[in-house]
């Protein structure tokens, strides 16, 4: 039974693709999660217009990654970690802690998105990736400083 795939699957197709599968696996699988439909000239038409429709919004997406990656490039970073005396932070810095430092300079970005190429485990200054799009990828740098409570108790 020939169908026309909605969806990419894997060891099966790509979405747009008219492909040959057996009829039990169409009728109880494919089309009642509609993945994929029956080769309808109408059913082709559709996909083409959404095809349109999802080339103007990806466009859209990318437009938006590449304003929101001037911004994150601009900003300031800055996390406070406590430590001990040679540097070494008790915890590690997460994507999630870098995600709040982020939002308290106005930037909101999904800790998924962030990519931290080393372990952060040190006080110092490290560079991070942000994907924000697969064509848009940004690299910024945050500083791992030690809190000023952690100092204070230290001093004391």
């Amino acid at each position: 039974m020939k169908v026309l795939l909605w969806q990419n699957i894997d060891n099966l197709g790509k979405r747009g693709d008219v492909i040959n599968v057996a009829p039990g696996y169409a009728r109880n699988f494919l089309f009642p999660t509609r993945t994929a439909t029956p080769t309808d000239p109408s059913f082709v038409r559709e996909l083409e217009h959404e095809k349109k429709r999802l080339s103007k919004l990806e466009g859209k997406l990318k437009e938006d990654a590449a304003v929101l990656a001037k911004v994150i490039e601009k900003v300031s970073c800055t996390i406070e970690a406590s430590a001990t005396k040679e540097g070494i932070l008790y915890g590690s810095i997460t994507p999630q802690l870098i995600s709040d430092a982020l939002k308290s300079e106005k930037v909101e970005l999904d800790p998924k998105k962030i990519e931290i190429k080393e372990h952060i485990k040190e006080l110092g200054v490290y560079t991070v990736t942000a994907k924000l799009h697969p064509e848009v990828m940004v690299d910024f740098r945050i500083w791992v400083v030690e809190g000023k409570e952690t100092a204070e108790k230290a001093a004391e």
